[in-house]
């Protein structure tokens, strides 16, 4: 007569418990908190709200109140580099000094979104034991598979940056083929309800704008047109475009630079451009995104 063994139940292991030591929960949980855009802060406030959560969370871990350090100077800041991110580098300086026992961001994303930065947090993680945590669970750097999996994540959101920048980036350019993107105007145009470009209604400011090429057409260098704009007192009009103030126009002096560009401007001569500042990364400042532009290179030659 046979006899059938029952199987020995087994309590489910569950491994995010399991990975935190008491030499975790004796250091610091560190909430990091991080909105690409400032846009982004005002009106998507609910992913800020699920990071702030992330308190919570680390309660719930096992990590008291009081050992929650919370880091969102961040907030508005991209995270494309560390650079400009001084909360980022304030969470490497207090993993570095060992004071911390895990560090929970609502995504990999949120962290880094460069495998640079992203590898080198692992790093300095898994030499000082500490744990990442992020909505999907948490992780020990320096165990295989947790880095393996952690270097993927990061792979993958690097990746996604560069996704959606090309895809905003063709759609721009399907825009600028049609001839609807819509770019700052320059002096002497302003743009109706409808989206036409039309002449400034004032009528002094189109005559100021014919003096400049008219004096141009006359002595054919810019600091002749400077000259003769300062002897005569006449200064260059300036439609304010963003602020309380938008759309009022105000009058300031002239000088090389302003004409130079007034005067390279294809708008003036009819042409619809696009394209003629290109981004170099080598020129790019830390912390603004809005630097790093270069004129690029005449195709056809001109006076001007």
């Amino acid at each position: 007569m046979s006899t059938v063994l029952s199987p020995v139940y087994r309590a489910p292991i569950n491994p995010t418990y399991g990975k935190i030591q008491s030499s975790h929960l004796q250091r610091q949980a560190v909430v990091y908190v991080r909105q690409s855009t400032l846009q982004q802060v005002e009106r998507h406030q609910e992913s800020t709200r699920l990071q702030y959560a992330l308190v919570d969370r680390a309660v719930e871990l096992g990590w008291s109140p009081s050992q929650i350090l919370l880091i969102d100077e961040d907030l508005g800041r991209s995270g494309a580099s560390a650079e400009g991110r001084p909360g980022f580098q304030r969470l490497m300086a207090e993993v570095g000094l060992d004071h911390v026992g895990i560090v929970l961001g609502i995504e990999i994303s949120r962290l880094a979104r460069s495998s640079r930065d992203w590898y080198q947090l692992l790093e300095v993680c898994g030499l000082f034991a500490t744990l990442i945590g992020d909505a999907d669970g948490v992780y020990d750097p320096q165990t295989y598979n947790d880095r393996l999996l952690l270097g993927l994540k990061g792979t993958m959101s690097e990746a996604e940056l560069h996704i959606l920048k090309q895809r905003m980036l063709e759609g721009k350019r399907a825009k600028a083929r049609r001839g609807e993107l819509h770019t700052l105007l320059p002096r002497g145009y302003v743009r109706a309800p409808s989206g036409e470009v039309l002449k400034d209604p004032d009528a002094q400011v189109r005559g100021v704008i014919e003096t400049v090429f008219r004096q141009f057409q006359r002595c054919g260098t810019i600091n002749g047109v400077l000259r003769y704009l300062v002897d005569h007192h006449i200064q260059l009009p300036d439609r304010v475009r963003s602020g309380p103030r938008t759309g009022e126009l105000d009058w300031r002096r002239p000088n090389r630079v302003t004409l130079s560009n007034l005067l390279r401007n294809p708008i003036y001569a009819g042409a619809y451009v696009y394209g003629r500042r290109p981004t170099d990364p080598r020129r790019r400042q830390p912390g603004r995104p809005s630097t790093g532009g270069a004129r690029s290179r005449r195709r056809s030659s001109g006076r001007c």
